[in-house]
């Protein structure tokens, strides 16, 4: 196989400003008090005090990927993925080290890039084209499957500056999918879309993968890793910390998290929380039969999910989702008080919490992980994605002094023979 990125000893830095220790902060009051010397002098003197440190956003990156192969790429937000990203696409440069890429290569890393807001949708397409190096004929050739998949073609000849995010994603992605680069690198913009869209271009991306071109793709979205990607690159801290089969990788991943099994997490800064979201829910609380605060229940016990959350002053009729996950992400179950009747909620206005009750978990042993979504009656406004974890350990369930055995799945089942 031939080899379509190369990257070697490959890192970028940036320069951050702090205030210097020896200046200290002043402000423009206390240097006019002081009446020595000039406004002016003064706060030439104030600047002077800032100090410039370098931030390392990637360091000593290396990896190779070869022709063909769809490469999954995870971490948590800040380790750096975006940034190798864009230097891959040349959006910026590598501070060291040196990329090779064999083939033209098509973007979609943020919403809008590429594009230039006062052209319209259809000279757009011809313009992100023609970047790629593609004639006129050959953009001609693709145009109208560009426009079918986008699903804009009434916008089709309006400024792209009056699209919605929304909008500028599906022409975006239409543009770098359809247009045929060998290199096509897509980072969690996907999340601005709806579901079914989502749906539509990881198919499209697995379309790609299957003709023979190079996927790099950048989600936290675990499913969707695990269904395109059988490579998985995981970068930490600006490092490459492991690359792999996709599914150990996630382990590795999950193993690495910071306070998921604590049976309590914040949630205003949670790295799973998708792109549209508002940042309604502030914490999650587990605890077990005995409203206990945990990340540990036996096999058979129940679990309640407590969430904390505020809708400023929003009048709001609150909506919880669980979604129960396998700890490499497969889904099991879900529950949702929007779709069960009596558990309808008056509306609130000031921090809350939401609790759902999970009786009996027919869990076998093993690590599980939670989504929460977290709405009104009519759609979701907050949601989070392995928001928090919690381990299953093995007990007696069936009274029987037998466990189950391991291996035949992640849920047991009581149940009742006749001869």
């Amino acid at each position: 196989m031939t080899v379509a990125i190369t990257a070697q000893s490959l890192g970028k830095s940036y320069k951050i400003a702090r205030l210097g220790a020896r200046g200290g902060y002043r402000t423009l009051r206390e240097s006019i008090s002081e009446g020595v010397g000039s406004v002016v002098n003064r706060l030439r003197r104030l600047d002077n005090s800032r100090v410039t440190e370098d931030f390392w956003a990637l360091r000593d990156v290396d990896f190779e990927v070869e022709t063909g192969e769809v490469i999954g790429i995870i971490g948590r937000n800040g380790a750096g993925k975006s940034t190798l990203l864009k230097i891959l696409s040349r959006i910026t440069k590598p501070t060291i080290g040196r990329v090779e890429l064999r083939g033209r290569v098509g973007s979609l890393l943020e919403v809008g890039t590429g594009f230039h807001p006062e052209l319209t949708g259809r000279e757009n397409i011809y313009l992100n084209g023609s970047i790629l190096g593609m004639s006129r004929r050959e953009i001609a050739r693709r145009f109208d499957e560009i426009v079918a998949f986008s699903e804009i073609e009434e916008f089709l000849d309006t400024p792209v500056k009056r699209y919605s995010s929304g909008m500028y994603v599906r022409l975006a992605f239409a543009v770098a999918a359809h247009l045929e680069p060998e290199i096509l690198l897509v980072d969690e913009v996907l999340a601005v879309g709806d579901f079914k869209f989502q749906k539509k271009c990881l198919g499209k991306m697995r379309e790609v993968g299957r003709s023979g071109r190079t996927v790099l793709f950048v989600s936290h979205n675990i499913a969707a890793l695990e269904a395109l990607c059988e490579q998985c690159i995981f970068i930490d801290h600006g490092r490459v910390k492991t690359q792999g089969e996709t599914r150990s990788i996630l382990a590795k991943y999950y193993e690495d998290g910071e306070d998921r099994t604590s049976g309590s997490r914040d949630l205003t800064e949670h790295h799973g929380r998708t792109g549209a979201s508002q940042p309604v829910m502030s914490r999650v609380t587990l605890c077990d039969d005995n409203q206990n605060i945990t990340s540990r229940i036996r096999m058979g016990s129940s679990l309640s999910i407590h969430v904390d959350f505020d809708v400023k002053g929003f009048p709001t009729r609150p909506v919880l989702g669980v979604v129960i996950k396998t700890d490499l992400g497969t889904n099991l179950f879900g529950v949702n008080n929007r779709f069960i009747p009596g558990f309808e909620f008056g509306k609130v206005d000031v921090p809350s919490t939401i609790s759902c009750h999970l009786d009996k978990l027919p869990l076998m042993p093993g690590t599980y992980l939670v989504d929460l979504y977290f709405g009104n009656e009519s759609r979701d406004l907050d949601v989070v994605h392995e928001a928090v974890a919690f381990e299953v350990v093995p007990a007696d369930v069936f009274a029987s002094g037998k466990l189950p055995p391991s291996g035949v799945g992640p849920i047991f089942w009581p149940a009742t023979w006749k001869l």
